[in-house]
């Protein structure tokens, strides 16, 4: 059995205006008719149903959850009461299925990525899913870097594969990197033996399991009790309150012996910014994005419009600039500056604690 466990329990802040702590980047509808976790969901389709999904995400949003995907068994939608980071959250989940399903393959989603070839990333996670079920491993998927990018992890891979699934090489993973700075992201890049870290994880409950017992037993103690409980909102509490704040990285994958990675290379981008969301949108010859916004534009280029009031927006001689309108702000941004986003929303709280 295949399930599927998709993380979606977070702000979205370098979203502002659009994203808000109401309804974060996961739930809007950046590219095309769907929202992204309605499109993660969607790309499973054929490998895993939907009756096998597991979204964990924040009380708030537990309502949107079940707005966007109605078809989901409401009882594999967890509602964290804090965020506790990656570590926590896959615990949750593999604490529902561990006494019952200690065999299945659990493959581990992010919400809020975009993946242009679906074809290509099922091949990916079904070969994956065989290297997890025959090796037994905690398996990752490393995306083929084709810049210098310093705002992605890195995965070291051994130099020869260990093993061939589904024509998809499997690789050792040697070690983990942080995000580094420029001039390493270059080394990495030239090496050729560095993958993107995807944050995507595909293995079985039992191996997962066991590494939270050897590596966090702290978490571990905390999920065979929220195994042996009803699993009520109320266990879900205790058992988040009483866990750590950690990631899965940090935690466990770069500490355990058996990992592996399949590289993979099928349009990935975590859309992390505004900036991610220009460079994937449909471009003028001036690589403008506009969609349906009403735009003139003179001597600009490299542009992002997203204002969907129907107020005409003029640009004249601008370039790398996004405008971004909703009911009550505006932004507007040199996209270079797209990650500082955040710190506006910083400043927006402070400001409404002040007052």
């Amino acid at each position: 059995m295949n399930i599927a466990v998709i993380m979606a329990g977070g702000a979205g802040t370098r979203f502002w205006p659009k994203s808000t702590k109401e309804k974060p980047k996961q739930f809007l509808r950046l590219f095309g008719k769907k929202s992204l976790i309605q499109q993660t969901v969607e790309r499973l389709s054929g490998f895993i149903d939907e009756k096998n999904v597991i979204v964990i995400t924040n009380n708030d949003y537990v309502h949107l959850v079940n707005r966007q995907l109605p078809n989901l068994d409401s009882k594999y939608i967890i509602g964290e009461p804090l965020a506790r980071n990656t570590a926590p959250c896959i615990a949750s989940a593999a604490a529902l299925l561990y006494r019952d399903n200690p065999e299945a393959i659990m493959v581990v989603l992010p919400a809020d990525h975009r993946i242009a070839e679906n074809d290509r990333f099922l091949k990916v996670i079904k070969s994956a899913s065989q290297t997890a079920a025959e090796k037994n491993s905690l398996v990752t998927i490393g995306i083929e870097p084709n810049r210098p990018e310093t705002g992605y992890g890195y995965i070291r891979r051994e130099a020869a594969p260990v093993a061939t699934f589904n024509n998809q090489d499997v690789y050792r993973v040697k070690n983990f990197t942080e995000k580094p700075e420029l001039a390493r992201a270059r080394d990495f890049l030239k090496s050729g033996d560095y993958l993107w870290n995807s944050g995507i994880f595909i293995w079985k409950v039992s191996a997962i399991v066991d590494a939270f017992r050897q590596y966090l037993p702290e978490i571990f103690e905390q999920m065979e009790k929220l195994a042996s409980s009803e699993k009520k909102e109320s266990d879900i509490n205790t058992f988040y309150h009483k866990c750590p704040s950690i990631s899965i990285d940090y935690g466990i994958m770069e500490k355990a012996e058996h990992v592996h990675v399949v590289p993979a290379s099928f349009g990935w981008n975590d859309v992390g910014s505004w900036k991610a969301v220009h460079e994937l949108a449909d471009k003028d010859e001036a690589g403008n994005a506009i969609g349906d916004s009403t735009v003139i534009l003179q001597d600009a280029s490299g542009n992002l419009v997203d204002v969907a009031s129907g107020k005409t927006i003029a640009l004249v001689g601008v370039d790398n600039v996004a405008v971004v309108e909703t009911d009550d702000a505006i932004l507007v941004l040199n996209l270079d500056k797209a990650q500082d986003v955040k710190e506006v929303v910083d400043e927006i709280d402070r400001l409404a604690e002040t007052e």
